[in-house]
């Protein structure tokens, strides 16, 4: 009788504990959350995507950081936000200035916008630093109204987060890592070895890249690279960013006008994340005679998007320019905000959960959401303004792929052991699964896909999944199993991570 009252008695607990456990949200990661909504009212709304690696929430919400179009922020692993800027000020996970975080680029334009937020989408860019996981860096710069809107600085701060109780203090601001005259817009691609950070901001009239590298111990300039392409009109060019396998390297927009027809294109790149060399790959005009301004890749990479006011295009980056860009959506008459504010295609945003969203040019409600990137043709599936936020807004975040893996067997994957063999893949389950249902952390070798596999103890296969790349976790719900002790594998290529499960049904 003893031992059947202690039984209950653990049983009891860890039915508690498992009930507090799944009533927490866990997100995707770094690449969360996604800002919306600006000032334009004291009770005005503002609005936070939380987005799960097959999932969002929308939820609305008063905060004191505004954003119009510029939006650098990340996340904690677990998807909680540490950080935001608007290029204003550098806000800390509650929404308020931080410590120090005031004071932002300084220039007239700045003052001109310290209710909304900046007018230009990409002007910065948070990461991690190297090796110090209390550190960040943030990239920003802003515009010149001297100089037809273009920027005289590219200016960086670092935070520190381990400061007045985690909310995190600005401890160097406006650092100026160059001065010159650039176009619009960062980007930023982890180096080959895993662990540096390669940077870009477009020169001007984006007729080629300032390159940076973002190490542990410094900021280095390495050059401008240049090549012959047609220069824009105005300082922005269109998103500039690296595919998330970090290959390849994509900026557009509209570079001359015929009275009010806009001429677009959008230059595609190979890169190599061990030296930083850009390699032109291909030139496409898309031309439709409206402002093009979006660009974005698919998950795998292997698709191009880029979008004008009224159209969005795909090119499959593996055609060797053999398959042309295919027209896959087209704007219809929506007002999402009546009587004037059409939901047109303005920047594109590669969220955590695999899906392309889609802004328009006009403070809107509504959202454009694609629900299959890596799929030809018009089977991506592009919903038009499906997604209703009840928030004005026009600006996305910019999000480099914090989860891309050292390149291995490159000359530079110089911080591994070439003895190591066996993958890290951080694999944990939590908790033991309460019929049937829990939750597993990973990471892939290389951000490349990989399966999960549950055996029972005779090795009979019990369950199977497949994981893609660029997610760190799933929700697992189990068929019907006996209580017992289960065999959970994760493999990618010939790389494979063993764990424990004890199944428990209550």
């Amino acid at each position: 009788m003893k031992l059947i009252k202690s039984n209950n008695i653990i049983r009891y607990l860890l039915c508690l504990m498992m009930l507090f456990i799944k009533s927490l949200v866990f997100s995707q990661g770094r690449n969360s959350v996604f800002f919306m909504g600006y000032h334009d009212a004291p009770t005005s709304n503002e609005a936070r995507m939380t987005f799960t690696n097959i999932s969002y929430s929308l939820t609305l919400e008063q905060r004191d950081i505004p954003f119009e179009f510029t939006q650098g922020n990340i996340s904690d692993e677990n998807g909680n936000i540490l950080m935001s800027s608007n290029g204003v000020f550098i806000a800390n996970s509650t929404g308020d200035t931080m410590s120090n975080g005031s004071g932002l680029n300084p220039s007239q334009i700045v003052d001109d916008w310290k209710d909304f937020g900046l007018p230009m989408p990409y002007a910065n860019i948070i990461l991690p630093m190297p090796d110090d996981s209390n550190k960040y860096v943030l990239f920003h710069h802003t515009a010149d109204y001297n100089i037809n809107l273009f920027c005289r600085e590219i200016f960086y701060s670092v935070v520190d987060l381990s400061m007045n109780g985690g909310l995190g203090q600005v401890i160097s601001k406006n650092n100026i890592a160059l001065a010159d005259t650039f176009s619009w817009g960062f980007a930023a691609c982890k180096h080959a070895n895993g662990r540096d950070w390669w940077v870009v901001a477009m020169s001007h009239y984006a007729t080629g890249m300032h390159v940076f590298l973002l190490t542990p111990d410094t900021l280095q300039y390495m050059g401008l690279q240049t090549f012959p392409v047609t220069s824009f009109l105005w300082g922005f060019v269109g998103q500039p960013t690296f595919s998330p396998d970090g290959e390849k390297f994509a900026f557009g927009g509209s570079y001359g006008a015929n009275g009010m027809n806009y001429l677009s294109r959008v230059s595609l790149f190979n890169f190599d994340r061990c030296s930083g060399i850009f390699s032109l790959d291909t030139v496409i005009d898309f031309s439709d005679n409206y402002l093009s301004t979006a660009t974005a890749f698919s998950p795998y990479s292997k698709y191009l998007y880029f979008a004008s006011a009224e159209n969005i295009y795909q090119y499959d980056t593996d055609s060797f320019g053999l398959i042309p860009h295919q027209l896959i959506a087209t704007n219809d008459t929506f007002l999402s905000a009546p009587p004037t504010f059409y939901t047109d295609f303005n920047l594109m945003y590669l969220a955590a959960n695999g899906k392309i969203y889609i802004s328009s040019g006009s403070s809107v409600l509504d959202l454009h959401e694609m629900d299959y990137p890596d799929s030809a043709g018009v089977a991506c599936n592009v919903n038009l303004h499906n997604i209703h936020t009840n928030c004005f807004f026009r600006g996305v975040p910019n999000h480099p792929n914090y989860y891309l893996g050292r390149l291995v067997g490159s000359p530079c994957d110089s911080l591994t052991s070439v003895s190591e063999i066996e993958h890290d893949f951080n694999f944990s389950i939590s908790p033991n699964p309460n019929n049937g249902n829990f939750k597993i952390v990973y990471l892939l070798p290389q951000n490349k896909s990989g399966t999960l596999q549950i055996f029972d103890i005779t090795g009979k296969q019990v369950y199977k999944q497949n994981l893609p790349p660029w997610s760190t976790m799933q929700y697992i719900t189990l068929p019907k199993l006996a209580n017992g002790v289960y065999q959970c594998v994760i493999s990618s290529g010939n790389e494979r991570v063993h764990k424990k499960l004890v199944v428990l049904n209550m």
